[in-house]
C-alpha cells in the first residue's frame, strides 16, 4: 500500500500544532482516501499515526486507521503497515489509552467551568 502526504513535511510538532492536517492514502485497489491526522504517538519504542477517513463511506462508524510513522533524514514522513497482530494490539491499546485520557480531560475540564 503506497502512501502520500498532502503536506511535504509533517513532523511531530506540526501534527500537534495543526488543527486538521490531512494525509492521502492510496489503497490497494488504486483509489485515494483522504484522512485527517488524529495524532502521532509512541508505542513500544516506535512512532505511530492514527488516521480518520474524511469520506465516511470508506470506514465504518468511528473506524481509525493505524500505521507506523517514520521520517527520513530530511524530515519527510512515511507510513508503513503494521504487520503483526501482536504489534497491532500494542498500538491499538496505546491509542485507546490516549482516547481515554482525552475523554477524562474533557470531563474534568467541563466540571471545572
Amino acid at each position: 500500500m503506497e502512501k502520500e502526504t498532502k503536506n511535504n513535511r509533517a513532523g511531530r510538532q506540526e501534527a500537534e500544532d495543526t488543527e486538521e492536517m490531512t494525509v492521502t492514502l492510496t489503497l490497494d485497489d488504486g483509489t485515494d482516501l483522504e484522512c485527517v491526522v488524529l495524532t502521532i504517538f509512541e508505542a513500544g519504542e516506535r512512532d505511530y499515526i492514527a488516521l480518520l477517513p474524511l469520506d465516511g463511506r470508506e470506514a465504518e462508524d468511528g473506524e481509525v486507521y493505524l500505521y507506523r510513522y517514520l521520517e527520513d533524514a530530511d524530515g519527510n514522513p512515511d507510513l508503513e503497515n503494521i504487520e503483526s497482530d501482536e504489534e497491532y494490539e500494542i498500538v491499538a491499546d496505546a491509542f485507546d489509552e490516549i482516547l481515554d485520557a482525552e475523554e477524562y480531560d474533557e470531563l474534568v475540564g467541563e466540571d471545572e467551568l
